[in-house]
Formats: structure tokens, sequence, C-alpha cells
């Protein structure tokens, strides 16, 4: 499941029809997972791009992905805490953060740390999702990130919504995947049964939910605002 998060082909549009960019363009992936995403922009528009993850597994498995590609001279993936990657990464003309949660903060501080790693009128990707009313409890309402986009000091460029076909099928696979490979550690772990079986049915739960029609799947496309 390499690609298992963002789609890498919503963001690569969204950066083809807003931004001009060179074989110099400097991206920042943060908690770039296997590296989908850093290595799809790379191969899409030869440009730079810098993958940070706290798993060393997903590290080396981008690592042997950029190789395959011969796009080791495009991609540098490291292992680290994208919290203290934030405090120390700078200058670059995109960052991008997939699936936001909480760990750098709440919306706003997430924002406002992500603004610090990229320069002047430089752009943010987030790729998350909204509720159309705020009775959900994980995830924010459209509103909410816009007033949060207007406090950190960054204009709304663009966004583009998961079609529903996509989505689908996208659910599909990784949950087909994501079930043989928890039926293969039940028998490898009977003892963890229950973990594994439980794994399964929150993550149907969370595509159910997606694909109900009150949460959107969403990319974000932010300019720093000076």
């Amino acid at each position: 499941m390499w690609e298992l998060g963002a789609i890498p082909n919503d963001i690569i549009h969204l950066i083809e029809q807003n931004i001009e960019v060179t074989p110099n363009t400097k991206i920042l992936d943060l908690a770039c997972g296997k590296g989908a995403v850093s290595i799809n922009l790379a191969r899409a528009f030869g440009c730079k791009v810098k993958g940070i993850d706290l798993i060393p597994e997903f590290i080396d498995y981008a690592v042997t992905k950029a190789l395959a590609y011969g796009l080791q001279d495009r991609c540098e993936f490291i292992v680290g805490d994208i919290n203290e990657s934030v405090l120390n990464e700078n200058g670059y003309d995109i960052v991008i953060l997939a699936s936001v949660g909480d760990v750098l903060g709440n919306v706003l501080e997430t924002l406002l740390k992500l603004k610090k790693t990229v320069r002047s009128r430089g752009y943010i990707l987030i790729d998350d999702a909204y509720s159309k009313d705020d009775s959900n409890k994980v995830h924010h309402t459209r509103e909410l990130w816009l007033k949060a986009f207007s406090d950190a000091g960054v204009r709304l460029v663009a966004e583009k919504k998961a079609e529903a076909r996509v989505l689908k099928d996208i659910n599909k696979y990784n949950q087909d995947r994501i079930t043989q490979r928890a039926h293969e550690l039940m028998k490898s772990y009977p003892d963890l049964v229950d973990l594994f079986a439980g794994y399964i049915e929150s993550q149907q739960a969370e595509c159910n939910e997606l694909e109900g029609g009150n949460i959107i799947s969403v990319t974000w496309l932010l300019q720093k605002d000076y």
C-alpha cells in the first residue's frame, strides 16, 4: 500500500494548475510515509523533494522506491520527528502535510508552524477532510478551516475534493489489503487477534464515514501572505 494516505494525483493537479515549478523548486513532504507523494512529484516536475517520517521502515522503503525510479538525486528521505522538523526546516517553496490531526497542535498552531518552513509567498498543501456540520468530533467544519486560514495569515488559492468514485475505489483497495494482512498477522500472533480485528473494524468505519457524504476529503492549496 505505497500510496496509502494522500492522493498524489490531486496534489500534482493543484500544483500544476497554480504554481510554476522548476528543477530548482524545493518541496518539503512532512510525515511522508513510504514516499509516494514525494516520488510522484519528483517524477512529474523534476523538482527536489525532501521527505521526513518517524518510521524507519517507511523511509527505507521510500529510498528503495526512489532508486527504482532513478530519482535518488531528486528525492531525499530522512527519519525524523516532524515536530522538530518544523523548527529546523525553512526556505522551501512548498510544504506538504497529509492528515493534519493534532500532531503539530490544533489547526491554527499547525498552520503557523508550517508557515515557518516556506519562503515568503511560499505554498502550503494540506490533505485532510472537513465535516458538513459540527456533529463530528474528529473532523472540523469547513467554516473552522477557513477561519484558521485567515487567522494564520494564509490565502486559500485552490482546493481539490476527492471524487466519490475514486475515493471509494481507493478505500476498497486499501481495506482489502489491510484485512488480508491483518488475518496473516492473526495467524502469527493469535494472542493479538482482538487487536487486529479491532483495527480492521476501525478502518472500515473510517471508510464508511468518508463515503457517507457528511465528511468531505479535500486537498487545500494555501499561500503564505508575505
